[in-house]
């Protein structure tokens, strides 16, 4: 299912929504020991502020990623983590605001508890979890190279409740050339793909009504790279008349990764597919929110700014801000600026691409890119309508011309408003190569297709959690 546009398993709400539950539970509990039943009533409100305090710092913790906290350690190792962030956050808070502050013996009282209770929940959850009869069985249709990575995903991720069941070829001679090949040790690249990943190749297409009977199939893929003429449609029909879910690989590949598998995307998937059509209403929604926080961030900054271009002069010789070319909305160019993080001699003659520990950065230019303090001119670019704060990274039309020619559908990141951050920023570390660029195009297509004020919203949330942990600054 879909919460604020996106993608979220019914594991994960299960888990978001039954620590809602603990946590409010435990404060709850702990105002009853410490207050009475008059205590519960009257911090109530401050209880729920708390707990959503706790699980954004359950969020910025990775603890709602099952994939990334899959074993009982990684837990614990986290969850006390984010117990700590909490507690330090609601100290901040409390002196912020004096009126949030609770009982010192109810908030330790609380945290212990909550402490507990979650780590119990959770361990409790991931031993059930594994449980085969809670899995959905997945057959493949097809061997190639999507649906190959649609089997990885499978096998690498936790959230989603999909145990695969196998592979399928379309034809017999595949299929028998398919297995034996899978049985030697050398072959071409493909099938050590397959071999790697230990999944079998159990059929052909003409085989699907015998597996959703004996293997109890609960959901069909089709990740055939080519359907013409090839595409089982009898036998996919009566799969789906008696209840398996039957789907394309792109559709499950997106809600499995928050992004769009451009590999083998046809012109016809973006036509017919839901998405894509931003209203109206929307885009003039989220051009008053980009002219008002622009003002309101460029007021509040502007000291900041002040001291950051102070830094860049004392640092270095060259001017303070960067001024760079970049392709906007439809095709257009605009003149970007930044604060300067490299020499300025850094460039000279045939761009070149941005890579990690570059020799090119400034001692302040480290750090002003560690923070993102060099994107605050980007303000004036918002301000001015050339950009938005939700939005595809603008690129150089040198990399542009390059890279349209290079990944398919790249074109299709300039049907909205550049951003100052985005999903493919949030998702994935800086790139600097066409393989990086196509990966993030997957990002980008994703929110294009998704494009809301609440998804912009999660992804400021999101672009925060990179910010204080360092990721992906480049």
């Amino acid at each position: 299912m879909q919460v604020f546009n996106r993608n979220v398993s019914a594991r994960g709400l299960t888990v978001f929504t039954f620590e809602v539950v603990l946590i409010s539970g435990s404060m709850t509990l702990a105002a009853s020991l410490h207050g009475g039943a008059g205590g519960v009533v009257a911090t109530g409100w401050k209880i729920a502020i708390v707990t959503a305090l706790c699980q954004l710092c359950f969020y910025y913790n990775d603890l709602y990623d099952l994939t990334v906290v899959h074993s009982n350690r990684e837990l614990v190792v986290r969850l006390l983590q984010a117990a700590g962030a909490a507690a330090i956050v609601l100290a901040a808070a409390c002196i912020a605001v004096p009126s949030l502050i609770l009982d010192s013996g109810t908030f330790v009282t609380a945290l212990g508890v909550f402490v507990v209770a979650v780590l119990t929940w959770r361990v409790t959850f991931n031993y059930v979890a594994r449980d085969p009869h809670l899995e959905e069985r997945v057959l493949i249709l097809g061997t190639g190279h999507t649906a190959r990575m649609l089997a990885q995903q499978i096998a690498t991720q936790q959230d989603f409740a999909y145990r695969l069941v196998g592979f399928l070829t379309h034809d017999a001679g595949d299929g028998s050339r398919s297995r034996s090949q899978n049985a030697g040790s050398s072959g071409s690249s493909d099938t050590t793909e397959i071999h790697v990943r230990r999944h079998d190749i159990i059929g052909t297409a003409t085989d699907i009504d015998r597996l959703v009977a004996s293997r109890h199939v609960d959901r069909i893929i089709v990740g055939l790279s080519d359907r013409r003429g090839r595409l089982p449609i009898e036998a996919l029909l009566r799969a789906k008349l008696s209840g398996v879910r039957v789907e394309d690989a792109t559709t499950t590949y997106e809600r499995l990764t928050g992004k769009i598998l451009i590999d083998d995307l046809k012109p016809s998937w973006l036509i017919f597919s839901d998405g894509f059509r931003a209203s109206r209403w929307t885009r003039f929604v989220k051009r008053m929110l980009d002219l008002a926080l622009s003002i309101i961030l460029g007021v509040i900054t502007a000291p900041l700014m002040a001291a950051t271009a102070i830094a860049i002069r004392l640092d270095s010789s060259g001017p303070v801000l960067y001024r760079q070319e970049r392709v906007g909305e439809g095709g257009r160019t605009f003149t970007l600026c930044k604060f300067r993080s490299m020499r300025a001699d850094a460039e000279a003659g045939t761009p070149i691409w941005a890579k990690d520990k570059d020799d090119r950065v400034t001692r302040v230019g480290r750090f002003i890119r560690l923070t993102r303090l060099d994107e605050l001119p980007q303000l004036w670019n918002v301000l001015r309508g050339d950009m938005s704060f939700v939005g595809p990274r603008p690129e150089r039309p040198y990399f542009v011309q390059q890279l349209a020619a290079a990944v398919p559908f790249y074109m299709q990141r300039h049907a909205v408003k550049p951003g100052v951050t985005g999903w493919a920023q949030v998702k994935y570390r800086y790139g600097a190569s066409i393989e990086d660029a196509m990966e993030k195009l997957r990002y980008d297509l994703y929110y294009i297709k998704h494009l809301s004020i609440v998804f912009d919203l999660t992804i400021v949330i999101d672009t925060v959690r990179v910010i204080l942990s360092g990721r992906g600054a480049k």
